[in-house]
């Protein structure tokens, strides 16, 4: 398949996650250029797109002042610049429990999360194989959902303090509406954004024996080869030596010796068992909170599920934030909560 080169300005919006009319005035602003086809239309190229999104992390996208009303503003004059941002009030919780907090939400649209706030990260987004949730569409074009993707991660990379990292469970390939190179391509996406990359964990989830033939049968003609593994992808934001926080590690020598090893051998989850279409242990983000974090710390799962994130908080005494857009599954991981939170002892 021959790469495409050439976008309208419809496209580069979509690509981007912005309006048309935000791409005109990036343009005006010459933060991203243009090229124009005889009948005068504007053609972005792939080059373009990608120089803009190399630094787009430090840059922010022109607004126009004229859609919203003066009292719903903060202006601020910097030169003959004005930056203009809508005043919300702040989200309010779905459960909380402690430090334990849960929003029903959007995690594209919520104001629930600072800026520069987050110590790690740790979550498993949709991976569009049709899995049927309650309220997310996981069967769009895969460049669709790596348009999602570049939307969720920007946001993520706000979230991160300086020297906060990043654990992103996803596959390391996929076949359902052809192959593609999920891990790869999600990968060059955070680091264009600005994520730089530490390494990558291989999951073993010990179900090798569910898989199947697959393509031609004994033949040379078109086989496919299946990995039946998922990774954890462990970036950063800016420094990957941890300067913040307590300093005080609950990793024991033997936890040390053994998550330090990049391949890791535990069984996923069970669907039925903990009502979810999607969940993951919660010995997954267990051993990424201890491994990457500080007792303390704040952790957030912007894709909650059924809470296994916001479990493996509450028992190694990390503060949690998690959101998801469903209430029912939101509902779900409060129950999982407070069930571990009666299954603790007292202190």
């Amino acid at each position: 398949m021959i790469e495409k080169i050439f976008f309208t300005t419809k496209e580069t919006a979509n690509y981007l996650g912005i309006s048309p009319t935000t791409i005109y005035r990036m343009e005006k602003k010459r933060l991203i250029s243009s090229t124009r086809t005889p009948g005068g239309q504007r053609r972005f190229t792939r080059e373009s797109i990608e120089k803009y999104l190399n630094t787009s992390h430090a840059i922010e996208a022109p607004q126009n002042p004229s859609r919203y009303k003066k009292t719903d503003l903060l202006i601020r004059e910097v030169g003959t610049e004005y930056s203009t941002q809508a005043i919300q009030p702040r989200a309010q919780s779905f459960f909380e429990l402690g430090s334990i907090r849960i929003y029903c939400a959007d995690f594209l649209t919520t104001n629930a999360v600072d800026d520069d706030s987050i110590d790690l990260i740790v979550t498993s987004p949709p991976y569009n194989v049709n899995v049927k949730y309650n309220s997310h569409n996981d069967a769009v074009t895969y460049d669709e959902y790596l348009i999602f993707t570049r939307k969720w991660l920007s946001r993520c990379y706000k979230y991160l303090k300086a020297d906060g990292r990043f654990c992103l469970n996803i596959p390391l390939d996929k076949n359902k509406g052809g192959q593609q190179s999920v891990c790869a391509d999600i990968t060059s996406i955070a680091k264009q954004i600005g994520f730089k990359y530490h390494s990558t964990i291989v999951w073993n989830e010990q179900n090798i024996s569910r898989r199947t033939a697959w393509g031609s049968w004994l033949s040379a003609s078109a086989p496919y080869v299946i990995a039946p593994v998922e990774v954890i992808v462990v970036l950063y934001k800016n420094e990957w030596k941890k300067a913040s926080g307590s300093h005080e590690s609950d990793i024991s020598k033997p936890e040390f010796l053994q998550w330090t090893n990049g391949v890791w051998n535990f069984n996923g989850e069970s669907r039925k068992r903990v009502g979810h279409p999607a969940p993951f242990p919660v010995e997954l983000p267990k051993r990424c909170i201890k491994l990457f974090s500080f007792v303390g710390d704040t952790i957030l799962d912007p894709f909650l599920g059924s809470g296994s994130t916001l479990l493996a908080c509450l028992q190694t005494h990390r503060a949690g934030i998690g959101v998801d857009i469903d209430a029912n599954y939101c509902a779900t991981a409060r129950e999982r909560l407070i069930l571990e939170k009666n299954r603790q002892p007292l202190i």
